[in-house]
């Protein structure tokens, strides 16, 4: 998942694969300094109509969006939608999305490696507090007694 306010404000056609099914950042690109692939689901390729790859996906040239444009696009919508919850951000979305993955795939490394985070620790910050059940009943041990 990326982050808002630089990795998907800056993107570029060119950073999609041919069939838009992975995006690309460099470690230049991202708060990680690490190369990073990304899937994209097929819900966001259906809506994609890829332009030069050179191109900013927001602006439609080569300058990407300034610094604020997120900022400021979500305030005008916080302020028409009735679907938000008090204090909710735009990187709530990204908590949630990392939630919904580790609940669905239950590994932790999965979920590092979505959020592109470099320490595993960084990850579990984003699953303290919630009633997310880490083990299962098949993860504990297993005692064969003839009592």
């Amino acid at each position: 998942m990326l982050r808002p306010h630089r990795e998907v404000r800056e993107l570029a056609w060119g950073d999609f694969s041919k069939d838009l099914s992975t995006i690309r950042l460099a470690g230049s690109r991202n708060k990680s300094g690490r190369n990073r692939v990304v899937p994209v689901p097929s819900y966001i390729r259906e809506i994609l109509r890829p332009s030069i790859p050179e191109h900013n996906l927001f602006t439609g040239d080569l300058r990407a969006p300034n610094p604020d444009y997120f900022k400021s696009a979500w305030g005008r919508f916080k302020k028409r939608s009735k679907l938000l919850k008090e204090g909710q951000t735009l990187y709530s979305f990204r908590h949630t999305g990392a939630i919904d993955i580790y609940k669905r795939t239950g590994s932790i490394e999965k979920l590092k490696a979505a959020m592109g985070h470099s320490n595993i620790m960084v990850s579990l910050t984003y699953l303290r507090g919630l009633d997310v059940a880490v083990l299962k009943e098949e993860d504990m041990p297993n005692l064969d007694c003839n009592w």
